[in-house]
């Protein structure tokens, strides 16, 4: 298995991985938006022999604190073809994404999705639910990428606006 930076070059392989995993165009279709939009953070492909098989993308979140911006992302959509799920390509994605996303200065990832699959990575509703957000409920987590980050009680957090123009 081999995971890497995605290049324009994948976009094709990316779209084909999102439609598949998912059964239609939604999650094909936010990542052509964020990537339109500049919001894109960090995008990795996953491959073996050659052929793509799994896509993540982190992006860029608007996350507030006592009226400061603070560096956040989220991770959405991640996608890996039917026949290689359960493998571990999901989750070598997530971590090389949230390793680089460390790297970088951001102090904060989200999530929207199964609690049981995303604490094995960190993610916590705990540390959600101090943020009002239109996506706030069970299934918003959020997860501290910086030890050393001051975590706030309140804040706001909204996802890149590509996700609310989904529809």
């Amino acid at each position: 298995m081999l995971t890497r930076a995605a290049t324009p070059a994948d976009a094709p392989a990316i779209k084909l991985v999102h439609q598949t995993a998912f059964g239609g165009e939604v999650e094909a279709r936010l990542v052509s938006m964020l990537e339109a939009d500049d919001d894109t953070l960090v995008s990795l492909v996953a491959g073996i022999e050659g052929a793509t098989v799994g896509h993540v993308l982190f992006s860029r979140m608007r996350v507030t604190v006592d009226g400061e911006s603070l560096a956040a992302a989220a991770l959405a959509p991640v996608g890996v073809l039917p026949h290689y799920q359960g493998l571990g390509f999901g989750s070598a994605l997530i971590r090389e994404g949230l390793a680089r996303l460390s790297a970088m200065g951001v102090g904060l990832c989200f999530v929207l999705g199964h609690a049981g699959y995303y604490r094995r990575f960190g993610f916590s509703t705990d540390l959600a639910v101090r943020f009002a957000s239109p996506y706030a409920g069970s299934d918003f987590m959020a997860l501290a990428l910086d030890s050393a980050l001051t975590l706030p009680e309140r804040g706001v957090a909204d996802y890149a606006p590509a996700f609310s123009r989904l529809g």
